[in-house]
């Protein structure tokens, strides 16, 4: 499907549909979904696209939702998707890096799944998965996450009933690419546009003096020249959906979190290009105050923290993001270390204006909840 702006059109769902049927991609049992009715996209939030061999329909949504929290996705049937990934924290653990085997913590802090149509369209911190059909099967066979054989977890849902008839309704068969497809068309619906936020951007709201005063922050990169105060955080926090940058890897940055010698591979890992060293992944801001620990190791437990990084914590290094080095609202004077000069002020309205971006819908809404829990 091309992106589209607002409503995705049932008319547009169902061509997809029929394209995919037409080139191969369906037989007559997977004819039986239907498209996904009522589904809805900000046009704030931009372009975006659903792979045409990936329609959305509510068979697949149903399904990716159900195998989302199934804790048979893994070798101990003990954990599922949601043990990382937690609704009433925007889909996240609270954990600086998840812990799925006892003792053996991953080396990557669990991210928000809010909005993954738009952003980077190259997935986990280190980009190293193009596609979110891709994404949602490597978990599932990391040794120190799910541990699972996919060919054994296949045969076990195969004997199942209920997760035979919801395949076959929704891909034709059960197989580790419908697998794969399912979880990400669940995941491509997890959309949080209903915060203080949005209400404000659609007219329904407004914020208060302090909030507007850290939206205006937010929003702007500083210049001394022209008295214009800034935190620099839309330079890489994209307006609206506040993540990085869909073009290529403009979504992903070095944010000044260690000098040279303590850098980590990043998205060097994907590319193998050592000018990509250092650099992670920019997630939204969506749900920020629910999503903590911060950054992709987890170090900053706060949001006062991550500002204080920002604010007088950064280092240098041979990949560090120029936009952060240009971002320093003391001008030539304050000019001798790398530094935004906020006041204390200007760092509680941003946090205040952060606070706007938690959407309570989003992290209680029953569509997205544990199908298996008791009602």
């Amino acid at each position: 499907m091309t992106g589209l702006r607002g409503v995705v059109a049932p008319a547009a769902l169902i061509a997809t549909l029929l394209a995919a049927c037409l080139a191969g991609g369906c037989d007559s049992r997977q004819r039986k979904a239907t498209p996904l009715s009522g589904f809805t996209a900000p046009f704030v939030f931009g372009r975006f696209s659903v792979p045409a061999d990936n329609p959305l329909s509510q068979e697949s949504v149903e399904l990716g939702r159900r195998l989302f929290y199934d804790p048979r996705l893994s070798a101990s049937g003990k954990v599922s998707c949601s043990t990382c990934h937690i609704q009433h924290l925007a889909f996240t653990d609270g954990r600086a890096t998840s812990l799925v085997v006892p003792g053996k913590p991953l080396a990557f802090n669990s991210m928000s799944l809010a909005n993954l149509m738009w952003g980077p369209q190259h997935f986990f911190w280190n980009g190293r998965v193009a596609t979110l059909e891709d994404q949602a099967l490597v978990p599932i066979q990391q040794q120190n996450e799910m541990a699972q054989d996919l060919g054994r977890l296949i045969a076990d849902l195969s004997k199942d009933a209920t997760y035979r008839e919801m395949f076959e309704t929704a891909y034709g068969e059960v197989s580790a690419t419908a697998l794969g497809r399912a979880l990400a068309s669940f995941e491509r619906t997890l959309i949080s546009s209903h915060s203080r936020y949005d209400q404000f951007l659609r007219g329904e709201v407004a914020l208060t003096s302090r909030e507007e005063l850290g939206r205006k922050l937010f929003m702007a990169h500083p210049d001394v020249k022209v008295s214009l105060r800034g935190a620099n955080c839309i330079d890489c926090h994209s307006q609206f959906v506040t993540s990085g940058f869909s073009a290529r890897y403009d979504g992903f940055s070095n944010n000044g979190l260690d000098d040279e010698e303590h850098l980590q591979p990043g998205l060097q890992t994907a590319t193998g290009n050592p000018a990509h060293r250092g650099l992670f992944k920019v997630p939204s801001l969506r749900n920020i105050a629910l999503t903590g620990p911060y950054m992709h190791d987890g170090r900053f437990k706060t949001l006062e923290e991550v500002l204080n990084h920002y604010d007088s914590g950064i280092k240098n290094s041979s990949t560090l993001s120029p936009l952060i080095v240009e971002a320093n609202n003391g001008g030539a004077a304050k000019a001798e270390r790398i530094s935004l000069n906020l006041t204390a002020t200007e760092k509680a309205a941003i946090i205040a204006f952060l606070h706007t971006l938690t959407d309570h819908d989003f992290v209680t809404a029953e569509r997205f909840s544990d199908p298996f829990a008791p009602k």
